[in-house]
């Protein structure tokens, strides 16, 4: 592809809907959680999901450990969530992001932080490697919750 085609490819490609979810993930008491903005229903019957999430996080060997996941709908203005889980958060950063969140456990025990809008708990049915920045995940819904946003 031409530079220009790139460039427009590219223009085009950031017209996509795009909106903050954080993906999170538990297993054996350990707690991560990434914000990600590549969420997708992909079928109703089952409630299916896909997210796409940049490799070498450490939700990733959570979720694969734990076979689940939740995703949460965040305000894309709430800074205590941008701090705790986005890119400038070093991996060695002290404490766990979740401890100062009020969190619920849906079905698996991914946490979904309160104050985000909505939670999806899911259990994986794949994961594609895409040779990509990103990975994908589907995941079957188990339960979901509408919390609103409140911060």
């Amino acid at each position: 592809m031409d530079a220009t085609m790139l460039a427009e490819a590219r223009r085009a490609h950031s017209l996509l809907p795009r909106a903050k979810f954080l993906l999170t993930a538990c297993f054996e008491g350990r707690r991560a959680g990434q914000i990600v903005e590549g969420v997708q229903a992909c079928a109703s019957e089952p409630m299916l999901v896909c997210v796409a999430a940049r490799n070498g996080h450490s939700v990733g060997p959570l979720i694969r450990d734990s076979h689940g996941f939740a995703i949460c709908g965040f305000n894309p203005d709430d800074k205590l969530l941008l701090h705790s889980f986005g890119s400038a958060r070093t991996p060695l950063a002290a404490g766990d992001p979740f401890d100062p969140l009020e969190i619920d456990h849906l079905t698996t025990a991914a946490p979904s932080p309160r104050r985000c809008i909505m939670a999806l708990d899911c259990e994986v049915v794949r994961h594609l490697d895409v040779e990509a920045d990103h990975s994908l995940y589907i995941g079957r819904v188990l339960a979901g919750r509408v919390y609103g946003g409140r911060n």
